[in-house]
């Protein structure tokens, strides 16, 4: 089983400077983004979740994303998934991250209660 977390923003130096100015402005908002990174770059404790984590998980924007994810993941995004072969399921929906609060522990909680109920 593969774990994706979907960014709510593309990739790139147009994508994240489109996401940052969005922010500024209030029109784009990412939970996941809140969890993983501060301003500018990942938090350190999303960088020890990374390196000592039970879980691996490849963060990917919206166009990063290969063809059937894009599909699964349309207008649901940010979210977590799980995909085993051709099955893609979600994890954690844009509500949950956003109840995590910003914080990489919540996270993980979330994160091992949804895998322990799927």
């Amino acid at each position: 089983m593969e774990i994706y977390g979907i960014y709510n923003a593309d990739g790139g130096i147009i994508g994240e400077l489109k996401y940052v100015l969005g922010k500024i402005i209030g029109i784009a908002h990412c939970s996941l983004c809140d969890i993983t990174h501060s301003y500018i770059s990942k938090k350190k404790t999303w960088k020890a979740f990374e390196e000592t984590g039970d879980f691996k998980i490849n963060l990917l924007h919206i166009n990063e994303q290969e063809s059937g994810l894009r599909e699964f993941t349309h207008d649901i995004t940010p979210c977590v998934v799980a995909k085993e072969g051709n099955e893609v399921r979600i994890l954690l929906t844009s509500e949950q991250l956003e109840k995590c609060n910003k914080s990489v522990g919540r996270f993980e909680e979330a994160l091992t209660e949804s895998l322990k109920s799927s």
